[in-house]
């Protein structure tokens, strides 16, 4: 793998390196605080042509490869990780997921509009007794003439309360356990959808967060997403896409922390002298930057993996786990830089300190990326 960058992917790299300083860092702040959802933001990512990401060109994407979708993705999550969630969800859980197990005309119709931003999705796979056991869930379907009848509630659901679109996982026979699990689409107006959004949260705090409420909720029958069975699989597949972005995105967040604790390392004064001349302060620094150099070596090896349509469900495992734990080493420490002002929010560090936290949790715990690995490891083979 040649780790020089393209031009295609350092003219990606710089595009989005000066949209995120002009466009996000300004208002992240702001919208942190206010809990506003970034609409408009999603709305300029997409006059670029990057809100379709790795898509397919003729389905309205930029036909990116993935590790331009990497850089991309990065660059976003140095400047605010819940811009990053909101486009991760969007491109990773919905769209390449329809891309992959979609219908053509399931595809036509709902990745142009989710490429140019005129239609939001969600991913509802989450409840609140299936977090990381996604097997077992409690939402049902049920297949009555031409229609199915959904019944379930989903939690803790990015993009769920501004979601057009909603990719539900139900379960159409219990007894058939992973092979009776379906993934279907449900669009918003749907008699019987509804959604409540989560407030309070940590961080990401300008993402927006709901549950997705079905009752006897009525979709054709060609809703389906794949067949029936093709669930645990679906969302298997789209889990790996999902934390492919997570990863990425912690690089980001490594990033920032990087460039605040040198900034205010320079400037900040004790003992008449700059902080970044003492040595603890180095060490630190030097911790972040180590930790951001092989994040994004597992981040590009995972990429340059899916470029070639290898299964790299291991690569992705290591590349979240770690770079989601070094955005948290990353963070404690820049505001153990900053002192006192690393508490407060005059300072981003302590918003990627909130924001971090989720990154080890979401889309599967640091706990089960290494399930993952070291089941590998031992060849036990998992569900499929």
């Amino acid at each position: 793998m040649d780790l020089n960058l393209t031009d295609e992917q350092q003219m990606i790299k710089e595009t989005m390196k000066r949209f995120t300083d002009e466009e996000i860092v300004p208002v992240a702040r702001e919208n942190d605080i206010n809990e506003s959802f970034p609409r408009d933001i999603l709305n300029k990512i997409a006059s670029l042509g990057f809100l379709g990401g790795p898509i397919e060109e003729k389905y309205g994407g930029a036909g990116m490869e993935y590790i331009s979708y990497g850089i991309m993705i990065e660059e976003i999550g140095r400047g605010c990780s819940s811009v990053r969630t909101t486009l991760s969800v969007q491109i990773s859980l919905v769209g390449l997921t329809i891309q992959r197990w979609g219908s053509e005309e399931q595809k036509e119709k709902y990745l142009p509009m989710l490429c140019s931003g005129d239609m939001i999705g969600c991913f509802g796979l989450t409840e609140p007794g299936a977090g990381s056991d996604a097997v077992n869930q409690s939402t049902t379907a049920l297949l009555k003439k031409d229609e199915w009848v959904i019944n379930g509630t989903k939690t803790w659901i990015s993009n769920g309360g501004v979601a057009d679109l909603a990719i539900v996982f139900a379960q159409t026979d219990k007894k058939k356990g992973h092979k009776g699990l379906a993934a279907f689409l449900i669009e918003r107006g749907t008699h019987g959808f509804s959604t409540i959004d989560i407030r309070g949260k940590l961080g990401l705090r300008s993402s927006n967060t709901a549950q997705l409420i079905m009752e006897n909720c009525w979709i054709p029958k060609a809703n389906i997403l794949g067949e029936v069975g093709d669930g645990f699989k679906i969302a298997m597949s789209a889990l790996d896409n999902g934390r492919y972005s997570v990863a990425a995105g912690c690089v980001g967040i490594v990033q920032g922390c990087i460039d605040a604790s040198i900034r205010y390392a320079k400037e900040r004064k004790q003992f008449d002298r700059p902080i970044a001349s003492f040595q603890l302060v180095q060490d630190m620094i030097a911790r972040m930057i180590v930790d951001r150099e092989a994040a994004i070596l597992l981040v590009y090896n995972a990429g340059h993996l899916k470029n070639k349509g290898i299964m790299a469900t291991k690569e992705i495992s290591i590349a979240k786990y770690f770079a989601s734990e070094a955005s948290m080493r990353a963070a404690t420490d820049a505001i153990q830089i900053h002192g006192g002002y690393g508490y407060s929010n005059e300072y981003p560090v302590e918003r990627y300190f909130r924001d971090a936290k989720v990154s080890t949790i979401y889309e599967g715990t640091s706990q089960i990326q290494k399930l993952i690995i070291g089941r590998d490891a031992l060849g036990i083979q998992a569900i499929r």
